[in-house]
Protein backbone atom coordinates (compact mmCIF):
# COMPACT_ATOMS: atom_id res chain seq x y z
CA UNK A 1 0.00 0.00 0.00
CA UNK A 2 0.97 3.50 -0.67
CA UNK A 3 1.42 5.82 2.70
CA UNK A 4 1.54 9.48 3.02
CA UNK A 5 3.99 10.54 5.83
CA UNK A 6 4.72 14.33 6.88
CA UNK A 7 7.86 15.04 8.32
CA UNK A 8 8.49 18.44 10.58
CA UNK A 9 11.61 20.31 11.25
CA UNK A 10 14.99 17.85 11.70
CA UNK A 11 12.73 15.47 10.36
CA UNK A 12 11.96 16.92 6.83
CA UNK A 13 15.72 17.70 6.81
CA UNK A 14 17.02 14.35 7.27
CA UNK A 15 14.60 13.06 4.70
CA UNK A 16 14.26 16.06 2.32
CA UNK A 17 10.94 16.52 2.11
CA UNK A 18 8.04 18.21 3.62
CA UNK A 19 5.71 14.58 2.07
CA UNK A 20 6.79 11.14 0.99
CA UNK A 21 4.24 8.72 -0.20
CA UNK A 22 5.84 5.28 0.72
CA UNK A 23 4.97 1.97 -0.79
CA UNK A 24 4.81 0.18 2.84
CA UNK A 25 3.61 -3.62 4.18
CA UNK A 26 3.97 -2.15 7.31
CA UNK A 27 0.68 -2.69 9.05
CA UNK A 28 1.60 -0.76 12.17
CA UNK A 29 2.73 2.49 13.07
CA UNK A 30 6.05 1.07 15.08
CA UNK A 31 6.75 -1.13 11.72
CA UNK A 32 6.39 2.23 9.71
CA UNK A 33 8.74 3.63 11.84
CA UNK A 34 11.33 1.05 11.50
CA UNK A 35 11.13 1.20 7.48
CA UNK A 36 11.45 4.69 7.45
CA UNK A 37 14.79 4.52 9.62
CA UNK A 38 15.89 1.90 7.75
CA UNK A 39 15.56 3.94 4.37
CA UNK A 40 16.35 7.01 5.97
CA UNK A 41 19.99 6.84 7.84
CA UNK A 42 19.60 10.27 9.35
CA UNK A 43 16.37 9.40 10.70
CA UNK A 44 18.14 5.99 12.48
CA UNK A 45 17.68 6.03 16.50
CA UNK A 46 15.32 9.58 16.33
CA UNK A 47 11.61 7.87 15.73
CA UNK A 48 12.08 4.32 17.87
CA UNK A 49 13.68 4.45 21.01
CA UNK A 50 16.98 2.20 21.34
CA UNK A 51 14.92 -0.33 23.81
CA UNK A 52 12.14 -0.68 21.15
CA UNK A 53 9.72 0.24 23.67
CA UNK A 54 8.10 3.22 22.12
CA UNK A 55 9.19 6.47 20.90
CA UNK A 56 12.06 8.07 21.09
CA UNK A 57 12.48 11.28 23.00
CA UNK A 58 9.30 13.11 23.27
CA UNK A 59 8.86 12.67 19.51
CA UNK A 60 5.34 12.85 18.49
CA UNK A 61 3.64 10.42 15.96
CA UNK A 62 0.00 11.26 15.10
CA UNK A 63 -2.28 9.20 12.55
CA UNK A 64 -4.59 11.48 10.73
CA UNK A 65 -4.84 13.77 13.75
CA UNK A 66 -4.52 11.67 16.54
CA UNK A 67 -1.73 11.24 18.93
CA UNK A 68 -0.08 7.69 18.25
CA UNK A 69 -0.35 7.34 22.29
CA UNK A 70 -4.36 7.75 22.51
CA UNK A 71 -4.46 5.05 20.12
CA UNK A 72 -2.83 1.49 20.61
CA UNK A 73 0.81 3.36 20.66
CA UNK A 74 3.31 1.32 17.86
CA UNK A 75 0.85 -1.16 17.41
CA UNK A 76 -1.59 1.30 16.18
CA UNK A 77 -2.52 0.11 12.03
CA UNK A 78 -2.23 2.05 9.52
CA UNK A 79 -4.03 1.67 6.33
CA UNK A 80 -3.82 3.07 2.61
CA UNK A 81 -5.90 6.44 3.43
CA UNK A 82 -4.29 7.25 7.07
CA UNK A 83 -1.61 10.09 7.06
CA UNK A 84 1.25 10.03 9.33
CA UNK A 85 2.73 12.91 10.80
CA UNK A 86 6.02 13.12 12.68
CA UNK A 87 7.22 15.77 14.60
CA UNK A 88 10.57 15.61 16.77
CA UNK A 89 10.85 17.31 20.69
CA UNK A 90 11.26 20.98 20.36
CA UNK A 91 13.25 21.81 22.99
CA UNK A 92 14.74 25.88 23.75
CA UNK A 93 13.37 29.15 25.12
Amino acid sequence: MQLECVFFGPFRDAVGEKTVVRETDAETVGELLAELEAGYPDLEGRLLADDGGGLAGETVVTKDTIHVTHLEGLETSVSAENVIRLVPSVYGG
